[in-house]
This record gives C-alpha cells, sequence and structure tokens, in this order.
C-alpha cells in the first residue's frame, strides 16, 4: 500500500507563496510536492512524470535533487510550525523557508515507474536556520540522501506594493 499525505504544510501556504515549481499548489506546470508528518520524521511522496526520465527506465537526478529541495523547506516549516504550538490544517499560517544550502548524495540509480518516498529527520540549529536530512527510497531501495540548510524566509521576499 502507498503512503499519502494527508495534512501537507504546503496545503496551508498563502497564495502569495504557494507558486514554487517543486511545491506550490498553485502553479500548473509545478511538481506539487506535499510534505506531512509520519510520526517524529517528515514524508513526501511523488511519482515521477514520463518527463523526468534520464535515460530510458531510470529518473532524472534534477527531479530529485528538487524533491529533497522542496521536502527540506517544508520540513523545516512543519518543525518550526509545531515548534509554535500549530499543526498543518488547522488555521494557523505556517513560517515559510528558503533553501540556504542543498547536498544531494546519489546512492543508486532511481528506477522510473515507482513512488518516490522522501524521508526526513529535522534538527534546529538556530532559531531560524534548521536542518533537514533527507532519504530518497524507490520501493525499499535507498536511492539518494541530501541536505538542506532551510533558513527562514526574509521579510525581503514579500511583494512589494
Amino acid at each position: 500500500m502507498e503512503e499519502i499525505v494527508v495534512k501537507a504544510i504546503q496545503d496551508d501556504y498563502p497564495d502569495d507563496f504557494a507558486w514554487c515549481y517543486g511545491c506550490g499548489r498553485l502553479n500548473e506546470e509545478g511538481h506539487h510536492f506535499r510534505t506531512g508528518w509520519n510520526g517524529e520524521n517528515t514524508l513526501t511522496v511523488y511519482t515521477p512524470r514520463p518527463e523526468h526520465t534520464a535515460l530510458p527506465g531510470f529518473v532524472y537526478g534534477g527531479l530529485i535533487a528538487s524533491l529533497i529541495d522542496c521536502h527540506g523547506t517544508g520540513s523545516a516549516a512543519l518543525a518550526l510550525h509545531r515548534k509554535n504550538g500549530n499543526v498543518p490544517g488547522e488555521g494557523a499560517e505556517p513560517p515559510r523557508f528558503v533553501t540556504g544550502s542543498l547536498k544531494v548524495d546519489f546512492i543508486k540509480p532511481t528506477p522510473h515507474g515507482v513512488p518516490l518516498k522522501a524521508v526526513g529527520k529535522v534538527e534546529e540549529i538556530h532559531p531560524k536556520k534548521w536542518k533537514v536530512d533527507t532519504e530518497v527510497y524507490a520501493g525499499d531501495t535507498l536511492c539518494a540522501r541530501g541536505e538542506v540548510i532551510a533558513v527562514v524566509m526574509p521579510s525581503t521576499f514579500l511583494k512589494k506594493e
């Protein structure tokens, strides 16, 4: 049985911040990654589309990097939202994060045609900076590991009127 994310942090992002190509629910062309809690870990599940092919039968590494990136910032948002006493889907606007750094190690070629599962462990390293270690699985096979340093989105990212 495929795992799913029922309450994703991205579902609660305000419209002005829901346009990311990776995780923005309002970007019609985007991936629509959705990240939620799975116990004490975070989870994003995504099935690559045919255009995400590197070579026949294998997933393009850039998609995997994008998955780790958005999973990392979403996981940091989940963790800070929880620290602030909130739960996704219960009304409070979650914090937004941007990527300070992204590291990806490809462990095995990632087969196409199966859902990918990103599992994250979150660690606060500063009130405005969080580290997320992610493992990406295709079925039971570990295909990639990544680390995201996620930074609370600066106010300079807000739209100027």
